[in-house]
């Protein structure tokens, strides 16, 4: 059983969603993501999205716009990321580790070589904004023979026609990103969420976990309602910005805040 299953298993055991959190690679230094992955966990997330920088992140807001470009001056590159990824998986070898990015940095060495890496490291899944279903043999075979899970993103246009290529070939869990546009300040409404997310359950045996837009402990725990994970990144990556290097202290924290209250979850339910 991957980590991604047997980690949504134990949540859903537990009687509450999975708290899965953002960060982008090497923000504010690659030396500072160690600290801040630490963090993560020491606060409770359950699974870690690890976002690789690229130069034109076209689906992500100002905040994480602002985070690829901090990274990338400060010099992260895939082969770091992969660095970073590998020391996490020794230091913390049941978290499971996703890396989210665009299709450039996994392409341009070549599929196996990209696939070849994330086993290696201990990468469990992949997300690729901008590669869709249609074009999966850009990356979707190479990553499945490698035994790493290819995520696929669902969205509220995503219809009952296209729904089942986004789900052919996926494994871990399936994203729904809650609002049509960028990652930043934006929230769906829970009535929409909650309407999505049956719709998709409908669908599908994938655990269903729901972002963008995901502020406060509040709104997660609203969320962690209905899904079976909320994603938090965002208002991970502000905290980063604003703390620079001390970040990794305000980070545990409020991920601690965000996994209590999806904790109170299990204990109304």
């Amino acid at each position: 059983m991957s980590r991604l299953t047997s980690t949504f298993a134990r949540t859903r055991a537990e009687g509450r969603a999975a708290l899965v959190t953002f960060v982008t690679g090497g923000d504010p230094t690659p030396a500072d993501t160690v600290s801040v992955l630490d963090a993560l966990v020491a606060g409770g997330a359950d699974v870690i999205e690890l976002g690789m920088p690229f130069t034109d992140p076209m689906a992500d807001g100002q905040a994480i716009q602002s985070a690829n470009l901090r990274a990338l001056a400060a010099g992260i590159s895939t082969a770091k990321i992969f660095e970073i990824a590998t020391a996490f998986r020794a230091r913390h070898p049941e978290t499971p580790l996703v890396l989210m990015g665009y299709a450039n940095p996994m392409t341009i060495r070549g599929a196996d070589w990209f696939a070849g890496e994330c086993a290696k490291a201990g990468v469990d899944g992949v997300i690729c904004v901008d590669i869709p279903p249609e074009e999966d043999a850009e990356l979707g075979p190479a990553l499945r023979g490698a035994g790493v899970s290819l995520i696929r993103l669902a969205t509220p246009t995503t219809d009952a026609a296209r729904l089942p290529a986004v789900l052919e070939g996926a494994s871990g869990f399936l994203y729904y990103v809650s609002v049509a546009g960028i990652t930043g300040l934006q929230q769906a409404a829970q009535t929409s969420i909650e309407a999505a997310v049956a719709k998709l359950k409908a669908a599908t045996d994938l655990p269903i976990a729901v972002g963008f837009g995901v502020r406060t402990p509040e709104q997660a725990a609203a969320i962690g309602a209905v899904a079976d994970g909320v994603v938090v990144g965002s208002a991970i990556v502000d905290l980063i910005a604003k703390h620079g290097a001390d970040a990794a202290g305000p980070v545990r924290d409020f991920v601690a805040t965000l996994r209590a209250a999806l904790n109170e979850r299990e204990k109304a339910a």
